[in-house]
């Protein structure tokens, strides 16, 4: 996945069948284009397939999935914002093209709001913060206490800059005065820097961590979340271990803007069945996801108050990504 993608080098997961009634869509005899607006190979592509195959049972209706990649993940939304609104072409994403770019990019060529219509939101991640083997800190105060005691070499790492979890580690910094971000090409360098203690801390997805921190080579210190990560029961949030800020990350399914209230009603029938069935969640929770599955209006209501909360952090971190 590029360089603001999320959850990189999983494998695609094999398509499963939906289990109960299903629900008939009229939508149109031809496939439903999933548009992924990111490249084949990473959990996010994954997650694309399964709830495909989901939806082609549910609605009895072929759903192909179509990787438009390009610009950030820019191109993919721009395809489905043009598309005919009739619920022949939707829109796979995560949190970032729909509610991080607006406060990042002068000129995005739609608008998350009014070009789309949310569908349901299907899964969703956190982050969390590591420690090496050479940091002492065994919690979050700990943390600080050495950062304030050594500001030359609190530094951070994170996958990317203008990633989420870089924002989040400036979120932080202001409090723990870790202030220097070390921007990596992914999840990977930051992990074998960090267990080399050539890097102290790193800011990443929670499921980007969970390999190093179960064989013991680093120490998760805390997640995102509002609630406890189901991956590290515990570790305690950021709020748990008294600062109080959270945040996560987000994938869902979006239309055109003009979709009809039915046709968006019978889309998100269809997915919220399908993600209810047990071998769905076995198999998002291996990606390192946790499945959902909202109401449309929940999930309108979800895509603002991210906006809402990523906004500011991302203007306050002064960072400016390269146009286009």
């Amino acid at each position: 996945m590029h360089r603001r993608g999320f959850l990189r080098g999983l494998t695609a997961a094999g398509a499963i069948g939906l289990s109960g009634s299903r629900v008939r869509a009229q939508v149109g005899a031809r496939p439903i284009r999933l548009v992924f607006n990111y490249s084949a190979g990473g959990a996010g592509d994954a997650l694309s397939r399964i709830i495909a195959e989901k939806m082609r049972v549910g609605l009895d209706q072929p759903v192909i999935v179509e990787n438009r990649t390009g610009a950030d993940g820019r191109i993919g939304v721009q395809a489905v914002k043009n598309a005919p609104p009739d619920g022949s072409t939707l829109l796979i994403t995560p949190i970032a093209p729909m509610a991080v770019f607006p406060h990042l990019f002068p000129v995005l060529g739609y608008d998350p709001f009014a070009d789309f219509r949310p569908i349901s939101q299907v899964a969703r991640f956190d982050f969390g913060v590591a420690v090496g083997p050479k940091l002492p800190a065994t919690s979050l105060s700990e943390l600080v206490a050495w950062a304030k005691a050594n500001p030359g070499g609190a530094n951070f790492g994170a996958p990317a800059a203008g990633t989420l979890p870089h924002f989040f580690g400036v979120l932080f910094g202001r409090t723990a005065g870790i202030v220097k971000l070390v921007a990596y090409r992914g999840s990977a360098g930051a992990m074998t820097d960090l267990v080399a203690g050539q890097i102290p801390i790193v800011f990443t997805t929670t499921s980007d961590l969970l390999e190093m921190h179960r064989a013991g080579r680093v120490r998760i210190l805390a997640t995102s979340g509002k609630e406890r990560s189901p991956f590290v029961l515990d570790v305690p949030t950021f709020r748990e271990a008294g600062y109080e800020i959270e945040g996560t990350g987000w994938y869902g399914i979006f239309a055109p803007a003009q979709t009809p209230d039915d046709t968006v009603e019978r889309l998100n029938k269809a997915i919220v069945a399908g993600m209810a069935a047990t071998d769905l969640k076995e198999k998002l929770l291996a990606l390192g996801l946790e499945p959902t599955g909202t109401g449309a209006a929940e999930f309108a209501a979800i895509q603002r108050a991210s906006s809402d909360l990523w906004g500011p952090i991302v203007k306050g971190s002064g960072f400016k990504p390269d146009q286009p």
